[in-house]
């Protein structure tokens, strides 16, 4: 089986720790370095969550430092959600630096989709400022990409605002950069994770998947959703189920525009469904319960790979 190349951009965040982990494992997947950036949390938070993400999981995959800041922007942050360090719930061993590659995210990610001998996939599951750097230092880059697929974005009302989604809104012109490039890309948009959830029942499974289920479950019980809303969505990982097994959702073709100058609704992701110069793919509804399943034998599979 060929593996599909990848390159990461997170910024954990409890489920974002639950998207690397999964891809980490997966077979499809080869993932080829990961670039945490500032987000959820500060870069020195996001960093230090990958390293030690990659301590408990025994994986060796390059690392290679972020974004600190938005591209024009101040940061804004989320964690009352995610906890002060982004992990919230679990205390990891702390982790060396020795993963960790120097020089520019740019530069390294542009190294490694020139040296792949298959088109490179980039995933994106925070806010996009690294890849909008690629995209404009290394513009050729391009010829080599697959498709970018994100888990950001929202058809309808926001969570960061009443029409913004906290990736997106976090550097909305890093956003723009991306949805402009003529790239295919994949999106699951904000309503795809509030409804692949998982009830407290399949938590239970989770949780008993070993360490790295121990591990997950600690985490997903201690988010607080702003709504209060008492399940458990499962946002980031939309996006690595849509590199694994896209027949759980449904897809339409739609043109995406980020508002940059609104008052009222910078950072908002006006979809067009009807508009004949469509740039990405929106995953418009999911399977919750094979989602579920999906998502809790994934987890199975890194407890068992991680050994």
């Amino acid at each position: 089986m060929t593996k599909i190349p990848l390159i990461i951009s997170t910024d954990p965040g409890i489920d974002d720790i639950a998207a690397m982990t999964i891809s980490l494992f997966a077979e499809k997947l080869d993932v080829k370095m990961i670039v945490p950036t500032w987000g959820n949390v500060a870069l020195k938070y996001t960093l230090q969550n990958t390293l030690n993400l990659e301590k408990f999981l025994n994986t060796k995959v390059p690392i290679v430092v972020g974004a600190n800041q938005p591209l024009v922007r101040p940061a804004i942050s989320a964690a009352s959600v995610h906890g002060k360090t982004g992990i919230a719930g679990y205390e990891f061993e702390k982790a060396d630096t020795s993963l960790i590659e120097k020089g520019l995210a740019a530069t390294k990610m542009h190294e490694v989709i020139q040296k792949s001998t298959q088109k490179v996939t980039l995933m994106g599951i925070g806010p996009l400022t690294d890849f909008a750097l690629l995209f404009k230092q290394y513009p050729k880059d391009l010829e080599k990409i697959q498709e970018v697929v994100i888990m950001g974005a929202n058809i309808g009302h926001g969570n960061h605002s009443p029409f913004a989604e906290y990736n997106i809104a976090g550097d909305p012109e890093a956003a723009s950069v991306v949805f402009d490039s003529g790239l295919p890309i994949k999106v699951a948009p904000l309503e795809i994770g509030d409804k692949a959830h998982v009830t407290q029942d399949q938590m239970a499974k989770i949780k008993s998947q070993g360490q790295v289920g121990e591990m997950l479950y600690a985490m997903f019980s201690h988010i607080k959703e702003p709504d209060g809303d008492p399940r458990i969505k499962i946002y980031d990982p939309t996006a690595v189920g849509i590199l694994l097994k896209p027949e759980m959702y449904t897809f339409k073709k739609a043109r995406v525009d980020i508002e940059l100058a609104g008052k009222f609704t910078a950072g908002a992701s006006a979809m067009d469904f009807i508009s004949d110069k469509s740039n990405a793919e929106i995953a418009v509804d999911v399977d919750t319960q094979e989602f579920a399943d999906w998502f809790v034998d994934s987890v199975k599979k890194a407890d068992q790979g991680r050994k």
